[in-house]
């Protein structure tokens, strides 16, 4: 699933740190840094993808340099508490080829370019061999001052200032999450990234009327582990399956990450088997069946995902089999004197009637298991979808068809209305 990530870090000589050494490290190359007197060697540093540099049209040719152009801007800081450089950390959606990767971030750093005018130099990595094999991230590295055709001039104070900074990269970061979602709407990818906070899209989830995806939203922002926990998990992980068995997290970090992660893992299996379900209903109601018949084909193929593991397969496919019959057999002439709806739901509520099924079935209904036990009257609660099924058998063929017609009328006149909705001489 695509995730949204855009971290701002500052290099701050204060810090001990330098722009010729954090460039060094991040493109893996050989950069001596002039006035410090030192040289940082990263070339055996793996991992790296791409390079590049972008800097404003009017740029001095040495700014294709990366070691030259660290080096100025080393030069063009006095103080000893100087920030020298900024680095924009982005994770890149692992669903998208590297090729459009790359393109994203490009855009994403000659907008930077554009927008202050400073120069940018840009190192694609890979995920880390040990770790999870869809991180993969870019470091967008910036000087900050402006980039003009006699050097380094003014400090790009918009981004410092207390007032205008945050403005400015709540704007980076919306631009960020419309470059990812282009992306992976050209390659047909539903996922979607939101640079927004939790609470604000549960908000907008709420406005809209998706209470599923606002109580999903309810919830903390994930913990960082750090670069200690995060390599500790990642060792753990890697044995875990090397011997085969189950990750559990090694840290405190970890196991709260690793629970939210489940947990959200939940959430979006659930609207999975809930998109299942609505869509089941639907095209069961297409193909001519009653309420009863289409809401039980909705019910097994939302719980048949677990059981057969096949996620991805045509849904009408998935229907046929569900229900204990295909599409050819529909147009099979029948013997007269059988009621073939009857002996099939009799035969799947003998197969859902262990208490496993019944709890499985109550709770899709919107009961509590709580409200499951011996001592529950069926009249002090709503009844279960089995329950209701043997009220339906119960009741004679006669006025089972007699019901059908008259939900079939029912569905012709909402039709009627709806047409008389659309036609255009009517509208206002």
């Amino acid at each position: 699933m695509a995730s949204y990530h855009l971290s701002v870090k500052t290099i701050k000589r204060s810090a001990g740190r330098s722009a010729t050494a954090a460039a060094a490290y991040r493109v893996g190359e050989r950069i001596e840094c002039q006035r410090e007197g030192r040289v940082h060697d990263y070339t055996r540093k793996q991992g790296i993808e791409e390079t590049f540099i972008l800097t404003p049209k009017d740029a001095p040719d040495w700014a294709s340099d990366r070691s030259r152009l660290w080096n100025e801007v080393e030069a063009s800081e006095t103080r000893r508490n100087s920030v020298t450089a900024r680095e924009w950390e982005l994770a890149l959606p692992s669903e998208i080829s590297a090729e459009a990767r790359s393109q994203i971030t490009r855009d994403f750093a000659q907008e930077l370019v554009s927008r202050y005018g400073v120069a940018v130099d840009v190192a694609i990595h890979a995920p880390h061999r040990e770790g999870d094999q869809r991180n993969h991230h870019a470091h967008v590295l910036t000087s900050t001052r402006k980039l003009e055709a006699g050097g380094f001039t003014a400090k790009t104070r918009v981004l410092d200032s207390a007032k205008t900074g945050g403005v400015e990269i709540e704007q980076i970061r919306g631009l960020w999450a419309e470059l990812q979602n282009r992306a992976l709407e050209r390659v047909g990818e539903v996922e979607r990234v939101d640079h927004r906070s939790l609470e604000k899209q549960r908000e907008t989830a709420l406005d809209r009327g998706d209470k599923l995806t606002a109580e999903e939203l309810d919830r903390d922002p994930e913990l960082k582990l750090g670069p200690a926990a995060n390599s500790m998990e990642r060792r753990a992980k890697a044995v875990a399956e090397r011997q085969g068995r189950e990750y559990v997290p090694v840290t405190e970090r970890g196991a709260v990450v690793h629970a939210t992660r489940q947990a959200r893992a939940a959430f979006r299996e659930m609207r999975e088997r809930l998109d299942i379900a609505r869509e089941t209903y639907g095209i069961e109601r297409e193909a001519g069946q009653g309420r009863v018949s289409a809401g039980l084909a909705a019910l097994r193929a939302a719980t048949s995902k677990e059981r057969d593991g096949r996620t991805s397969d045509d849904i009408r496919e998935r229907l046929s089999q569900v229900v204990g019959r295909s599409r050819d057999q529909d147009d099979t002439p029948k013997p007269e004197g059988r009621n073939y709806a009857r002996e099939r739901l009799k035969e799947i509520m003998e197969k859902d009637a262990g208490r496993d099924g019944q709890a499985a079935v109550h709770k899709l209904d919107g009961h509590s298991e709580y409200d499951l036990g011996e001592d529950t009257g069926r009249d002090g609660r709503k009844p279960s979808v089995n329950e209701r099924l043997k009220d339906v058998l119960n009741k004679p063929r006669e006025r089972l068809e007699i019901e059908d017609e008259r939900d079939q009328e029912k569905d012709q006149e909402v039709e009627k209305d709806r047409d008389i909705d659309r036609d255009p001489g009517l509208s206002h």
